[in-house]
């Protein structure tokens, strides 16, 4: 069994749910970054605006300005490629100009109208994300009549959309949006059947790190870093499902764990 790369979490924003904002600002976000690549990152994801639920909007201009030096500094010392978290097109332009290579887009290039064609103008790998609502009100009270065929449908929909708009087919990756307007049921649901997203002809990006379903599991796993177990373990269910890559904030612990699984399955002869 092969793992899938982890891209780990880079977030330079002063409200992060995960990091309360300890990564926030170049040098904080350099020494992260560092400390990620040194414990097996594959991918490093940085981000400029907070997504969690309730999060306020950030100005083009200072998500920018947050994102872009820390990428060229990254890109001029380590060859580890490096994603772009956001939904706005100039961002994700500025991004890719100074050395980033994927859009990661939990809007799935829906934001903007001029997002598709800008993505196949700037030849990047792209994410196109399910969320159901916005940031701010997502969690507020998501409904889905069968989650699974809803969020499928609408990630081959973006997809169709990315690629009528010139985004070469071999550049587009989904992300089912664990925890983006979707409730304990709704996570559960897509992740004991991720092997359908994965059979959908595209690589899969699984982002489950330190998310609140994993507190509503277990209460008393109320601050992010308190759910590494329960992240580990929906991890784990991704990469046996056949995700790509898992987008972690704990690099050093999931590396460990996939191989852990990796060399189980390679003695029970699996593949």
């Amino acid at each position: 069994m092969s793992r899938p790369r982890v891209m780990g979490v880079v977030n330079v924003t002063p409200d992060s749910f995960s990091d309360g904002g300890r990564h926030f600002g170049l040098e904080a976000g350099l020494a992260h970054a560092r400390r990620l690549i040194a414990d097996g990152a594959d991918w490093l994801d940085v981000g400029g605006e907070s997504t969690r639920p309730g999060a306020d909007p950030v100005a083009e201009a200072e998500e920018i300005a947050r994102v872009v030096p820390l990428i060229a500094a990254l890109r001029r010392e380590s060859a580890v490629p490096i994603s772009i978290d956001t939904m706005k097109p100039a961002v994700a332009r500025a991004a890719v100009q100074a050395g980033a290579s994927m859009w990661n887009d939990i809007a799935a290039l829906g934001w903007s109208g001029e997002a598709p064609a800008l993505a196949a103008e700037l030849g990047c790998e792209v994410v196109l994300m399910h969320m159901q609502g916005e940031p701010r009100t997502m969690q507020a009270a998501p409904r889905y009549d069968d989650v699974l065929a809803e969020v499928s449908a609408f990630l081959v929909g973006r997809a169709e959309a990315a690629m009528a708009a010139g985004v070469a087919r071999e550049r587009i990756w989904l992300d089912p949006g664990v925890g983006f307007g979707k409730g304990l049921g709704h996570n559960l649901a897509l992740l004991a059947h991720m092997d359908r997203i994965c059979a959908l002809g595209f690589p899969v990006l699984l982002g489950v790190s330190r998310k609140s379903f994993v507190r509503r599991i277990d209460p008393t796993a109320e601050a992010p870093h308190d759910r590494l177990g329960g992240s580990l373990a929906a991890a784990l269910a991704g990469a046996r499902a056949g995700v790509a890559m898992v987008r972690v904030h704990d690099v050093r612990e999931t590396v460990q764990a996939l191989a852990v699984q990796a060399a189980i399955c390679e003695a029970a002869g699996h593949d």
